[in-house]
């Protein structure tokens, strides 16, 4: 008889922790402002607080599905949320930078155990005519929480301190870790495979060096010149390559690479990553535009952003149960014409645009990347066998946050050579409403980018279908 599980305490266990974790991720983005000022630190230092941030989890990601395999569930949970309170009671305290970047480090290594941990579990203990509504609780989580952080960062930071970030996360984390030591159960097989030191180097080197590079392009004035910037994408991509090799020639790999020659799983990764670049990339040109190209403060710009992630949570756990019904096919293409239509219109978007205008084009934007979502990521990790799990979860994730990293990189270069471009033509480029204008020319390169890669990812939805496979998952519920 197939063992029974209490999948709603589980998956509240997991979604709660996961959510602050992802909230934290975010909501200090919008005081890195302040913080430069009460640290006296320059802008490249406070960056880091972001940029630390990404390169402990694109280091963290790949080494994932050894760690699935090697710890239990229960252990793999408790190490990840303790590392997120820690972190999180460390940042809350912190009276300088230093004290605060570990905590962000900590932080990181919480959400780097826990991420692929939800999805892996989701895996397991539902069966696969009910994953779309418990991946869309997931995605609901993964897209939410983060767009949330600016708006409640920016409300705390506007009536308190930026350490209010932190201490009304703790007591959620504490509930969370509660719920998961009394329901959490080990539902995964631990096979405790060979360690391979040199995979694991190389991957971290690779995979390292690549999302360093890219957050480093996306921040200073120098950005892709920038010999750090060169120097570290040429390394992280030598290592990648002899990674790759590696792990093809060894009979027990760290990160099992046959999950590509599933077509499904590789139609729904190369979808989620182009979501997550489009997603990082309005993420930030967005905010940058309404208050330099409209002169918004940073708590309306955050209430502005409101509506869409709002919106885009409220229906994730529907598109979840329609994928369960009628597959990915049609909410994908929809999503996908939806977002190419809304990127269009962003590129229309000027300094004397309209607040609901703005606000309408950026809710489309959500609920396109919505539907695509939790159905391409479903259906792709459906099609993969029980044994592959841990390694797709792995590979989606480190190429998600890839996908996060480039984008950001990618966004910034193309507004800051769309503004110099502009500027450089004007008859008057220091004066507000020229470079209002320069922000608005630049924003819409962004955005002209962004479309060209929804319309290519529209062609590669028509060739999406439906996985029905027969794999016998353990101990899985009825």
């Amino acid at each position: 008889m197939k063992k029974q599980y209490n999948t709603r305490a589980i998956l509240t266990a997991l979604l709660i922790s996961g959510a602050v974790g992802m909230f934290n991720e975010t909501a200090l983005n919008i005081a890195l402002t302040n913080l430069i000022e009460v640290f006296q630190i320059s802008a490249a230092t406070a960056q880091w607080l972001t940029t630390g941030f990404m390169l402990t989890l694109g280091i963290l990601m790949p080494i994932s599905g050894l760690l699935l395999q090697t710890f239990s569930m229960r252990k793999l949970f408790i190490g990840s949320v303790m590392s997120l309170i820690v972190g999180t009671l460390i940042a809350a305290l912190a009276f300088n930078f230093e004290m605060l970047m570990f905590a962000r480090v900590l932080q990181a290594v919480g959400m780097g155990l826990l991420l692929p941990l939800i999805f892996n579990t989701v895996l397991i203990i539902y069966p696969q005519e009910k994953r779309g509504a418990a991946m869309g609780l997931v995605s609901l989580v993964i897209m939410v929480a983060p767009a949330s952080g600016p708006t409640i960062g920016g409300l705390l930071i506007e009536y308190l301190t930026w350490h209010y970030i932190f201490w009304y996360s703790l007591p959620l984390l504490v509930i969370g870790l509660l719920i998961g030591l009394k329901y959490l159960e080990n539902v995964t097989e631990v096979t405790k495979p060979r360690i391979d030191l040199l995979s694991v180097l190389l991957s971290t080197i690779g995979f390292g060096g690549v999302v360093f590079g890219f957050s480093k392009a996306g921040e200073g004035s120098e950005g892709w010149s920038s010999m750090a910037v060169i120097i570290s994408i040429a390394i992280g991509l030598v290592a990648l390559v002899l990674f790759i090799l590696r792990q093809n020639v060894m009979r027990d790999p760290m990160m099992n690479l046959s999950v590509f020659k599933y077509p499904m799983y590789v139609i729904g990764m190369l979808l989620i990553m182009s979501c997550m670049l489009i997603s990082m990339s309005s993420t930030i040109i967005l905010p940058m535009f309404l208050q330099t190209g409209k002169g918004m403060s940073v708590l309306i710009t955050g209430l502005m952003l409101l509506p869409g992630s709002v919106l885009s949570g409220i229906i994730q756990p529907y598109v979840g149960r329609l994928f369960d019904k009628y597959g990915p096919k049609w909410l994908v293409i929809p999503g996908l014409v939806i977002l190419t239509v809304m990127l269009w219109f962003f590129t229309t978007m000027s300094p004397t645009s309209s607040v609901a205008f703005i606000i309408a084009l950026h809710i489309g934007l959500t609920v396109g990347i919505a539907l695509i979502w939790t159905p391409a990521q479903t259906n792709g990790l459906n099609q993969l066998p029980p044994e592959l799990y841990p390694h797709g979860t792995a590979v989606m994730n480190t190429l998600q946050q890839v996908g996060g990293a480039i984008g950001t990189a990618v966004a910034i270069s193309i507004l800051t050579g769309g503004m110099d471009n502009y500027l450089h033509g004007s008859p008057a480029p220091t004066k507000q409403i020229e470079i209002a204008n320069a922000m608005a020319s630049g924003s819409h390169n962004v955005f002209l980018f962004a479309m060209v890669i929804a319309l290519v990812n529209l062609i590669m939805g028509f060739f999406i279908h439906r996985v029905v496979t027969n794999h016998k998952v353990m101990n899985s519920p009825h």
